[in-house]
């Protein structure tokens, strides 16, 4: 199958449209939680981050879409606005039934092209550190098991968003004349770069979020010691079971992934090069 064909675009359309699931998150059987989990819960400093990103996403892909002509790639656009939406009601659900704080700014929605590619390749680096995260948390047991798998959903919803991006993103260049890799390489490195840095920057305001409240800060005794190493080896692991199920013939993420396993292999070398540690886990201390 060619990249930027109509064969292409019909399965990347017809994929992500063909596999929506329907649910209303009011409607979920959301559990009663004991006062521990409510407390690791509110540890969480990133809800009025999450419930913004998502609601301004609903909006801007909502308004995107009424803008494409093509029908069957509007379609789909509109879904995934839809799926952003209710990705919002989905925490805002979680922030109203356990009481959970948050601020929300207004937000005025651009509906371009231009915005949709740099949402996309934002979307593509959250997703997979949530991939991580989420594995995480599931491991440890940070929340019970059924509030976990309500949020399963949420992140196979993600999976579907950012493989439906990338082949749109090909797509479209393709249409543009833009069809060889090495022409299209230079704009998703770019997309990328100025995600990155956009990533940075709301790190920064999260890191003086928490510094100002003791206590939203990591539940160490639940996660223990989470090193780059760990997380970034459940990044990768969630990451390849979530692409997994997707048709072979469509195209995946690739540039995360792939930098995150450069990273992985350097992290790993470095605690080799480093020699052993003593039996207590811990480095040799000075006498």
């Amino acid at each position: 199958m060619r990249i930027g064909s109509q064969e292409h675009k019909e399965l990347f359309c017809r994929s992500f449209i063909e596999t929506h699931n329907v649910y209303e998150p009011i409607d979920l059987a959301w559990p009663d939680l004991d006062e521990r989990s409510l407390a690791r819960l509110r540890t969480v400093p990133f809800w009025s981050i999450a419930l913004q990103t998502e609601q301004n996403a609903g909006l801007m892909l909502t308004s995107f879409a009424s803008t494409v002509s093509d029908p069957l790639i509007r379609e789909a656009i509109a879904l995934q606005g839809y799926e952003e939406a209710r990705h919002a009601r989905m925490i805002g659900t979680l922030v109203e039934r356990y009481g959970l704080d948050v601020e929300l700014e207004e937000f005025s929605p651009k509906p371009t092209r231009g915005a949709f590619i740099d949402f996309g390749y934002k979307e593509c680096i959250d997703s997979f550190i949530g991939f991580g995260a989420f594995r995480l948390a599931r491991e440890a047991r940070f929340l019970p098991d059924n509030l976990i798998q309500l949020f399963t959903r949420v992140l196979s919803e993600e999976a579907r968003h950012i493989v439906f991006f990338v082949n749109w993103v090909a797509y479209d260049r393709a249409q543009r004349g833009l069809r060889p890799f090495f022409v299209q390489a230079p704009s998703v490195v770019l997309g990328y770069f100025l995600s990155f840095l956009g990533h940075f920057q709301l790190a920064g305001g999260v890191k003086r979020g928490i510094a100002k409240q003791a206590s939203l800060r990591p539940n160490e005794e639940v996660f223990g010691e989470v090193s780059v190493t760990k997380f970034l080896e459940a990044c990768l692991k969630e990451n390849e079971d979530d692409m997994s199920v997707f048709d072979p013939r469509l195209l995946r993420p690739r540039l995360v992934p792939g930098v995150a396993s450069f990273a992985l292999a350097v992290a790993k070398t470095a605690g080799r090069l480093r020699g052993p540690r003593n039996g207590s886990g811990a480095a040799p201390s000075a006498t």
